[in-house]
């Protein structure tokens, strides 16, 4: 499948900024099931913009400007995918799997969190795939898509008591209990092709990635619950969102800050395009 994807971030700031750093995760890479055709970031300023890798591997972008009013990032581009079952390969990964058994203060679980995972890990203590699936149906009855309770600082356990959140915080329950179940697991932000039709998109998409022996990688979906198809791009992987997040950075001095993001994800040739996928974003 060929998917279109655009990516808006603006920034506004009244009186103006003296100065901003952002750190952007806007670009993906290639690997088996998914090859960049085109892809390009602008700014709307003549601001600073450096290339580098993070340690995960993630391409990044670094803009530096001095005093600012408003600042506008777009990315977009064309990324073809194919389906293969939700298992990754063909990526370079640094680290050993075992560091993704790390919590951080947004993965963390709380003793209900723990024993909800021990539960389902016992179930199936032998079969890490099947705890995985069981895993992924079990947070997808447990919450409930709502973009109104959460922000980007909620961590699992304050989601997984509010049984309400976006698809951020279910990858995060996700992570927090496969981990809990000793499973690594990481975040993963990307975009995502809805099935409804509806092309802009308020924000790009979150899942999760697991590591399956004799089987690696695994995307797991629990927004949707689904294992990853070929309506999601891959961008940015990290312990948790503050290591994949699409945009975050810091300014310094200025008054109140404003910030608009428009994604429109489709595709291409054929605008508002149907696939078999599930609809949140």
């Amino acid at each position: 499948m060929r998917l279109r994807i655009s990516h808006a971030t603006t920034y506004r700031y009244e009186p103006a900024a003296t100065g901003v750093i952002q750190i952007l995760r806007l670009t993906p890479g290639s690997h088996d099931g998914q090859y960049v055709a085109q892809w390009q970031i602008d700014v709307s300023t003549d601001a600073r913009l450096d290339m580098h890798e993070d340690a995960f591997g993630n391409v990044t972008h670094v803009i530096t400007h001095g005093p600012i009013a408003e600042l506008s990032i777009s990315a977009e581009g064309l990324i073809e995918t194919h389906d293969t079952g939700g298992v990754l390969r063909g990526t370079h990964e640094r680290f050993p799997e075992s560091l993704f058994l790390r919590s951080t203060s947004l993965t963390a679980v709380n003793p209900t969190m723990a024993a909800f995972a021990r539960e389902l890990r016992s179930e199936s203590e032998e079969d890490v795939l099947g705890f995985l699936h069981a895993l992924m149906t079990q947070v997808s009855e447990h919450m409930t898509f709502d973009e109104d309770p959460t922000t980007s600082g909620t961590s699992a356990i304050e989601a997984f008591g509010l049984k309400r959140g976006v698809c951020q915080d279910y990858a995060h329950i996700f992570i927090a209990c496969a981990r809990s179940g000793g499973v690594p697991a990481r975040f993963v932000s990307g975009h995502f092709l809805r099935s409804d039709g509806r092309v802009n998109q308020a924000a790009g998409h979150a899942w999760a990635e697991a590591f399956v022996p004799n089987l690696g990688w695994v995307g797991f979906d629990a927004a949707n619950c689904i294992c990853t198809t070929d309506a999601h791009v891959r961008v940015a992987v990290g312990l948790d969102y503050l290591g994949a997040a699409p945009v975050r950075g810091t300014r310094y001095g200025g008054g109140a800050e404003t910030l608009t993001v428009a994604v429109k994800v489709e595709q291409a040739g054929r605008p508002g395009g149907q696939t078999q996928s599930q609809w949140q974003s």
